[in-house]
């Protein structure tokens, strides 16, 4: 499936506290990997939520395929997806493995798919669910054989890169033309920093657009800033905002 080219222009959301982001301007091919570079409360996570139609932005605007935002916020979350984003795609310590990629699955034939897809025999469904699992788990490199209990095996035990590759999994189920991943480097050693980065280019090279939340990009990344933000806030309390 093609990505989806994301454009914004003076983006920004206010909120009850003030200015979450502010003046986001930038410009993205379908494919491409997109860098959202800031400090911890810059509004990282709230211009993630933004784009991908979770949160209403208050000015400017923003397109992500031939959908603009703020106005087609529902049509633009049936072409995304989330992973790793604290409160919205939490994983279940207690669940293993194999049943959050089962109840996905399940998710995605339900809500996700065609009413026809819903009246195929069970038998179809089953060997589509499996197909869209082994492909999502195959793009993001976890290896379910190679874990302590296989399938079997808690999200609790896994390890912090193990866990953000099955979030990554589970949001590929639906095939995203979008996808959305926050915190990418938190935690993270260099060494694992690097192999996350290596795996969101290769996602992105295979078709699907992935804007990434981070504290600090690589180089050589196409990268978005949100320190906009301290600059209005500055702006704010001069009074020429």
């Amino acid at each position: 499936m093609n990505g989806l080219a994301v454009t914004a222009r003076d983006f920004g959301l206010e909120g009850p506290r003030g200015w979450a982001f502010r003046g986001v301007s930038f410009e993205a091919g379908p494919g491409s990997l997109v860098a959202v570079e800031g400090p911890s409360g810059s509004g990282r996570t709230c211009l993630l939520l933004a784009l991908t139609g979770r949160m209403k932005a208050t000015e400017g605007m923003a397109t992500v395929g031939e959908f603009g935002l703020p106005k087609r916020m529902a049509a633009v979350r049936r072409v995304s997806a989330l992973a790793h984003v604290a409160g919205v795609t939490d994983l279940d310590p207690a669940l293993t493995v194999g049943e959050h990629l089962h109840e996905r699955a399940l998710l995605q034939r339900r809500f996700g798919g065609s009413l026809r897809a819903l009246v195929r025999p069970r038998r179809e469904r089953a060997t589509e669910d499996g197909l869209r699992v082994e492909a999502a788990l195959t793009a993001v490199g976890l290896d379910r054989e190679a874990l302590p209990k296989g399938s079997r095996t808690a999200v609790r035990d896994l390890e912090r890169l193990e866990a953000l590759r099955l979030s990554l999994a589970l949001a590929l189920i639906g095939r995203p033309r979008l996808l959305g991943v926050d915190d990418t480097d938190l935690t993270l050693s260099n060494a694992e920093r690097d192999e996350v980065w290596a795996l969101l280019r290769s996602l992105a090279e295979s078709g699907t657009t992935v804007v990434a939340v981070c504290s600090q990009a690589p180089d050589d990344t196409f990268t978005v800033t949100t320190h906009e933000k301290e600059k209005a806030d500055a702006l704010a309390a001069t009074g020429r905002a």
